[in-house]
């Protein structure tokens, strides 16, 4: 296969296209199930608890009723290995007090129906979302083997991760922001409770002047801090900062793992640059989407094209963020993909498109097993072609 059939992709025309979504989707579906039949209490072949991931925010949710303190890291470890321990494994929660009102009501239930409970509620807002881009796009669908097909969603529903949740609540406000400026701002202030996904939306707002909306995230967000504040008290802030920088320094170190990590900074330490010189590569990243988001944004309309740029560098522009984010990019690569059907593709877009769609897929075991990160690259790629469109509509 030439570079030129490369850049064309021709041959991913709709039919094959719609054959490798099939593939996928039973992929997804047959793990699923494998996982399933193959847990024994709730852990599966692997000795991990079904969820993994939850088990932290379910942990949280008991502390709180129990008033006990959550960033206190000694009493989460021996609160979670109360319910589930594997020797040398446990799941932090460095989560800001903004999601502990969210994470309380899983206390007040089993494990196993809170997890099922919290990917149910969190599916049908990510589901909603995707909805109304597509409406909102001129596009069919989703069609349930699209969204089956879609790795970040097994990936997200295996971990019982917050995906979910954050991608409906910048999706849909993002896509809100010219319709309805206020209900767009209560949504982004919300998404505060996973605050890095965050770093160009006000950037995007501000270029564009949107004022009410601006306005409603400051008072959605502060409104959610007084509660967290009120309901859990005061100190959870201080407890809260104290334990970011053990945060921050397991991100640095590797501690989380820099093969399950998709950033600029995790994937150029995977291939040995040191922490100091990746993070500044990541600095510089973060800064030139920042300037792309103000010079696409400045005193333009917020339209989707601008919504989907903006999604399209979030997981860009922060050093922390796994494979289960990925379900963000599912906003962009509608846009792009709208885009294309109804003005033709553009050399790159097909391949690119395939390629961020499936990367989930691939990029932990490639990076797990031969040290290769190709997200980053990939989502570079999806930001410069989206760029591009916005753009092309400017003009």
């Amino acid at each position: 296969m030439g570079l030129d059939s490369i850049r064309k992709a021709e041959w991913l025309e709709p039919g094959r296209v719609r054959g490798y979504l099939l593939l996928l989707a039973l992929v997804n579906a047959g793990a699923v199930a494998y996982l399933l039949a193959t847990q024994k209490s709730g852990v599966d072949a692997n000795g991990f608890l079904i969820g993994t991931d939850f088990i932290s925010f379910w942990t949280s949710g008991r502390m709180l009723l129990s008033a006990a303190n959550v960033y206190d890291t000694a009493a989460h470890v021996a609160a979670q290995r109360e319910f589930y321990a594997m020797p040398g494994e446990y799941t932090a929660f460095f989560y800001p007090p903004n999601f502990l009102p969210f994470v309380w009501p899983l206390g007040l239930l089993p494990y196993f129906p809170a997890l099922a409970g919290w990917l149910a509620v969190t599916g049908a807002a990510f589901l909603a979302a995707i909805r109304a881009w597509f409406r909102a796009l001129g596009l069919k669908g989703p069609a349930l083997v699209l969204i089956a097909a879609f790795p970040p969603v097994f990936v997200t529903l295996t971990h019982g991760q917050t995906s979910f949740l954050v991608a409906a609540l910048l999706g849909g406000g993002l896509l809100l922001v010219e319709r309805r400026p206020w209900l767009a701002g209560v949504l982004i202030g919300l998404a505060t409770i996973k605050p890095q996904f965050g770093l160009l939306v006000p950037l995007a707002l501000l270029a564009s002047g949107q004022w009410r909306t601006i306005a409603g995230a400051a008072a959605a967000a502060m409104a959610l801090a007084a509660l967290a504040s009120l309901a859990f008290g005061a100190q959870v802030w201080a407890d809260w900062l104290a334990i970011t920088r053990t945060a921050s320094t397991a991100t640095a170190d590797g501690n989380i793992g820099f093969a399950k990590m998709v950033s600029v900074f995790a994937g150029l330490s995977l291939v040995g640059v040191p922490a100091v010189a990746a993070m500044a590569v990541q600095g510089a990243v973060s800064l030139a989407l920042g300037a792309a988001v103000v010079l696409a944004s400045w005193r333009r309309a917020f339209t989707p094209g601008l919504a989907a740029l903006v999604l399209a560098g979030a997981p860009l522009a922060t050093p922390f963020v796994l494979d289960y984010d990925m379900v963000l990019t599912a906003f962009p690569l509608a846009y792009l993909f709208s885009r294309a059907r109804s003005e033709g593709f553009a050399d790159w877009e097909r391949i690119t498109i395939a390629a961020v769609f499936a990367g989930a897929a691939f990029a932990r075991p490639l990076a797990l097993n031969f040290g290769v990160p190709i997200m980053p690259l990939l989502l570079a790629a999806l930001f410069v072609l989206v760029f591009r469109r916005v753009r092309r509509e400017a003009v």
